[in-house]
């Protein structure tokens, strides 16, 4: 990860070299909505086009969402200036089985900068050493090689695939399940160290 190093104390637990994450902000809409614009797929299909007090109303509700078992998006924001730069969260958990499922997404003009690296190892690290999950999934498109690659990385080991499972464009893709064990990340990436 560019030899970065996550400071993990009571100040800093959500702050790397490169990034913060920090709750979205209800003005934080015109940002994600430049995303959305830039990217023009969300979450590999394609969506209906949402207005901007859709992302207005969105932002709002992220902004004041309780987090209902560990379920959460944090937005990505640079260290050196300041700026949004994308979004990361645990958007399904098995809490009895000690399992969450993960996700990131950094705007078109922010990519492979380390901003999703860093921002997962802080979101792992907090769900792992703090929640004690046991186990992160991550579902990724089988043609989408930047996430497979950014995962992989991380140290996450493809588990299976789902041939065909998603539809968009047309057409149907296979979906790549991959996994990473809370002592593997440990191994991986020990404390105070990205």
């Amino acid at each position: 990860m560019h030899g970065s190093v996550i400071k993990w104390g009571m100040a800093s637990s959500w702050t790397g070299d490169l990034v913060r994450l920090r709750a979205v902000e209800p003005d934080d809409w015109t940002a994600f909505m430049r995303f959305a614009d830039d990217d023009g797929r969300r979450g590999g299909r394609l969506d209906l086009p949402r207005s901007a007090e859709g992302y207005r109303a969105w932002a709002r509700e992220q902004a004041v969402a309780e987090c209902r078992d560990d379920c959460f998006r944090l937005a990505v924001e640079a260290t050196v200036t300041g700026e949004l730069v994308g979004a990361v969260g645990s958007h399904r958990t098995g809490t009895r089985s000690g399992w969450f499922e993960c996700d990131v997404m950094i705007g078109v003009g922010h990519r492979r900068k380390g901003y999703a690296a860093e921002a997962l190892t802080l979101l792992l690290r907090f769900m792992f050493a703090e929640r004690r999950y046991h186990k992160c999934l991550a579902a990724i498109l089988a043609h989408n090689e930047a996430s497979l690659a950014l995962f992989r990385g991380l140290g996450f080991t493809e588990e299976g695939r789902l041939r065909e499972h998603v539809f968009f464009a047309g057409r149907h893709h296979d979906l790549v399940m991959t996994g990473m064990l809370a002592d593997e990340f440990g191994r991986r990436h020990p404390t105070g160290e990205a």
